[in-house]
């Protein structure tokens, strides 16, 4: 593979003129049986390369356990791009942000008291020198240096928003150069944090969706010579529960484009397809406020999460196609769906009567987080005892994200950090009740100071003004499979339930699982992690990659955390349902 050149006049590969036309694609988001079909229309739409971020969190899930292989077999990917003709952009952090579960920072290491992520603390850098090491040792030979397709490599990411410690940027780059990276280094931030996240010898490149001549601009302030990029081209946005889907007018889009593509700049589209947070791994926002981040990443993109071409596709090719080749031929097709079908969930296994099925409880004084049990995602389950009959209020100091609360199994509150609520009075029937506190981590948070996020009942927890002595903490990652002992639904359930069906497929295809009249849980297909659902919206509708799916028999799992369905049925539908719009 030719090498990529950084010299005053621009890019240049294997000598000559080169201008990047690329496009996020995060393979973590994707099925991998679906990541040929992705890069393919990558390369139809007119681009000659992909970006990807690298999630920390998931490769490696414990300071001894690295993984590389099924839907994290990052070589593999980047080889389907190389026989599909594109180049790749690597960022593996540490930090990626991309509104993923704590930046794509591993949750084990808030376990060190006190610890200070992305800085010189010598735990971090100690912890991502190993992370680099891992990754890049296996990674080498797709390095362009070797013949392979990565043309550059990204160091930290949009640093210049949180800090400005130039020597810690140092740091990564001289961790990379040790693990054998030896294409081209770059940095990228938005316009005004450009010179805080600068490194010296290293391309800077910027982010931003619109307005492209004034940033291009705050880039050349910054490197008066030199290739301009937009590493991220902003061409929609990401949704948070409770509020709109997010779009984008492909027209105006694509005006900006044909701006940034006019002053010869490369660019990145962010995002080309963004894809699904499957399972428990979205990020969160916490500006005062925190705001946790919807399953879909569809991100109004001009692939949408299915992978079917939007109007964007073919606006975005239009463009292109007047500054480089674009191939022949028309726009892809939308790919095949599931007839709708709806199916009954018959069986079902209470969540609180389960518990010790699905984790096993650890004694202590006080109420342990999550990063104190080695927990990832999921729920924690905290029970105490309650000493007297009457009236109670419970204080928590910090919750973390969601707490369901119960008393002898029954419901009696919730507290949600989201609403900053930390107190509910509730009665006791007994003297020796058990109090039982449901937690959900939600999504560590993503962006800014907040990505310290420790995750369950956090600081003091009072009943009455006092600090009960003897807590059992349980963690729940539901990982699956569950093996609960699955029994016909009663006529009035109650608390968090698991509940289980199975429905047939001829010939598997996309499809769109739809919870109308259930509040607010989990879902699973054959034991994939399809996601979370919630009411609130404004996402009604789990994306199920046809590769989930097998001829014949097929499992639904869904964790009902509050109150499902009356008739306990789903639906799989042929279109998604991402909510009301807000542009």
């Amino acid at each position: 593979m030719p090498l990529l050149q950084i010299d005053d006049g621009g890019f240049t590969l294997d000598g000559e003129p080169f201008r990047l036309l690329s496009g996020g694609l995060h393979y973590f988001r994707v099925h991998p049986g679906q990541w040929a079909d992705r890069l393919r229309k990558a390369r139809l739409m007119g681009l000659n390369t992909v970006e990807t971020y690298v999630p920390w969190n998931l490769h490696q899930p414990r300071p001894d356990r690295f993984l590389l292989d099924g839907g994290l077999d990052l070589p593999r990917f980047i080889e389907l791009a190389a026989a599909e003709g594109l180049h790749v952009l690597l960022r593996p952090g540490p930090y990626i942000c991309a509104e993923w579960e704590g930046g794509g920072l591993p949750s084990w290491l808030l376990a060190e008291p006190g610890i200070r992520l992305r800085s010189r603390d010598p735990r971090f850098l100690d912890a991502v020198d190993d992370y680099f090491d891992r990754l890049f040792t296996p990674l080498r030979h797709c390095l362009a240096s070797r013949g392979g397709p990565v043309l550059a490599v990204q160091v930290e990411n949009e640093y210049g928003a949180y800090g400005d410690d130039t020597a810690y940027l140092e740091h990564l780059a001289g961790s990379l150069r040790g693990c054998g990276v030896d294409v081209p280094l770059f940095t990228c931030d938005q316009p005004a944090d450009l010179e805080r996240g600068a490194l010296p010898g290293v391309l800077a490149t910027a982010n931003f969706g619109s307005r492209s001549v004034q940033g291009l601009a705050a880039l050349r302030d910054l490197r008066p010579k030199g290739p301009l990029m937009c590493t991220e081209f902003w061409i929609g946005w990401f949704d948070r529960w409770g509020s709109h889907h997010v779009v984008r007018d492909p027209g105006h889009a694509a005006r900006e484009l044909d701006e940034l593509l006019a002053t010869g700049a490369s660019v990145n589209f962010y995002m080309f397809h963004g894809g699904t947070n499957f399972g428990f791994t979205n990020g969160a926002n916490d500006k005062h406020t925190y705001r946790p981040t919807v399953t879909s990443y569809d991100y109004d993109a001009p692939l949408d999460e299915a992978g079917d071409p939007t109007p964007k596709y073919a606006a975005f090719r239009d463009v292109i196609a007047k500054y480089a080749p674009v191939p022949d031929g028309p726009v892809p097709p939308s790919g095949p769906k599931l007839a709708p079908q709806t199916v009954a969930l018959a069986e079902s296994a209470g969540l609180l009567a389960s518990a010790d099925l699905l984790g096993a409880a650890v004694d202590a004084r006080r109420p342990l987080t999550m990063e104190e049990l080695e927990q990832d995602f999921g729920f924690v389950l905290y029970e105490t005892e309650l000493p007297l009959k009457g009236p109670v209020l419970l204080e928590v100091e910090q919750v973390r994200d969601r707490a369901q609360v119960f008393v002898d199994g029954q419901p009696v509150g919730v507290l949600e950090r989201e609403n900053h609520e930390h107190a509910l009075s509730f009665a006791v029937p007994r003297a020796g009740s058990t109090l039982a506190v449901l937690v959900e981590n939600q999504g560590r948070v993503n962006y800014g100071q907040g990505i310290h996020d420790r995750k369950g009942l956090l600081g003091k927890v009072l009943l009455d003004g006092a600090e009960p002595t003897g807590w059992t903490s349980r963690p729940l990652p539901l990982t699956g499979p569950f093996e609960l002992g699955f029994g016909p639904v009663p006529a009035a359930p109650v608390g968090p339930a698991f509940h289980r069906g199975t429905f047939e497929v001829t010939d598997p295809d996309d499809t769109f699982l739809h919870l109308d009249g259930w509040t607010k849980g989990h879902a699973w297909v054959n034991g994939f992690a399809l996601g979370r659902y919630w009411s609130r919206g404004p996402q009604r509708s789990l994306y199920v990659p046809a590769p989930v799916l097998r001829a014949g028999t097929n499992e639904i799992v869904v964790l009902e955390l509050h109150a499902a369905h009356r008739a306990r049925t789903v639906r799989f539908r042929d279109t998604a349902d991402l909510g009301p719009t807000e542009e």
